[in-house]
């Protein structure tokens, strides 16, 4: 039998999905659990049936138990510290989205893994949905040709999480600008393109719909963005404008051809057009699931994408690979998306963003 990874979760709301699939996989185990909320802790903890020597909310002590990977599930402002706490600890380290909240914490994440040696990867989990897995093989086979241009849009209303009304209390989004958000839409293209993101501007802030919320309250933003190979890229995000379903959809367009999702929601079906090979675009399948994986593979959420994440991390670990959703790449992913809504604050002017140091 493989070694055990011994897997230690911080921030029980998203940990609780990736925790069910660590669990799962008999290369894995969870030895540890933290938040800083005591009950979360314990209801967790005795779900996992973890003795209470385990249960933690103090990280600094959490860190120093004996564990070899660190998931960080916690909100986005504590992703820097909390993951540069990790490798200095010796930990590897699978983050959620997006990897920190200013680019100069993005840059000491580089930094700190570099120096560490350990293995960070981001978890981005839209990067692993079948369809833009598909997408990418189609892509790399030469199908659309150049690409020219990508899309994409995440309209998804959550004022309640951003802030409280009845109790006139802020929440940790309260200081998430929309456009910081953004490697749900971004990652699937950069993906698929194979390229990275060298300029960047951005539009919006108003406050019609949640006015108390200065920057996590902004109705709408637009990023525009230019990538290293040339293309242009569009992106368009809310977390409060009114929007039933809410959805990701994605578009690109190359020089033999295009793909892209309906706008029903997050999954359904999308068109594709590939010249020489159609008379007219044909419909296609945008599933979220893969069929062939277990039914255990649903446990994490968002389609069996998280299953595929975590499975494709531990194999990386294990093999000794760097992810391909490593340090450098979620520095490319994430910083974008910063940099557009620092235009966005700045009138809309265009502006450099740095490679990862």
């Amino acid at each position: 039998m493989t070694r055990q990874w011994r897997i230690g979760l911080v921030g029980v709301g998203r940990g609780s999905g990736y925790g069910a699939l660590f669990a799962d996989d008999p290369r894995s185990e969870i030895v540890a659990v933290c938040d800083i909320s005591s009950e979360a802790v314990a209801r967790f903890g005795e779900g996992l049936k973890l003795p209470e020597s385990k249960w933690f909310t103090s990280y600094d002590e959490f860190v120093s138990a004996d564990m070899d990977i660190v998931f960080v599930g916690t909100p986005m402002p504590a992703h820097a510290e909390q993951t540069i706490k990790a490798v200095e600890a010796g930990k590897h380290v699978l983050s959620e989205v997006t990897m920190a909240s200013t680019v100069a914490d993005c840059a000491r994440i580089v930094e700190a893994v570099r120096k560490s040696g350990r293995t960070y990867m981001l978890a981005e989990n839209c990067l692993y949905w079948p369809f833009i897995q598909e997408w990418k093989r189609w892509a790399a086979a030469g199908r659309f040709g150049a690409f020219v241009h990508a899309e994409a849009e995440y309209l998804h209303p959550i004022p309640g999480l951003i802030y409280d009304r009845e109790t006139n209390t802020p929440k940790w989004r309260f200081d998430r600008a929309p456009l910081h958000y953004c490697t749900h839409s971004l990652g699937p293209l950069l993906e698929v393109m194979d390229d990275r993101i060298v300029r960047a501007m951005g539009l919006g802030n108003s406050h019609h719909v949640l006015p108390e919320a200065p920057v996590g309250g902004i109705d709408m933003q637009v990023g525009l963005f230019e990538t290293e190979k040339g293309a242009t890229v569009k992106l368009l995000r809310t977390s409060v404008l009114p929007r039933k379903p809410a959805i990701h959809y994605y578009a690109l367009h190359g020089s033999r051809g295009y793909v892209e999702t309906d706008r029903g929601g997050p999954a359904g079906t999308g068109r594709l057009y590939v010249e020489g090979e159609m008379d007219a675009a044909e419909e296609i399948d945008c599933t979220l699931i893969d069929r062939s994986l277990p039914e255990s593979a649903h446990a994490g959420g968002h389609g069996t994408a998280e299953y595929a994440l975590v499975h494709d991390f531990l194999d990386c670990i294990e093999a000794g690979k760097r992810p391909d959703l490593d340090e450098v790449r979620g520095f490319e992913l994430s910083v974008p998306g910063l940099i557009a809504h620092e235009s966005a604050m700045n009138g809309g002017v265009w502006m450099d963003v740095p490679e990862a140091p």
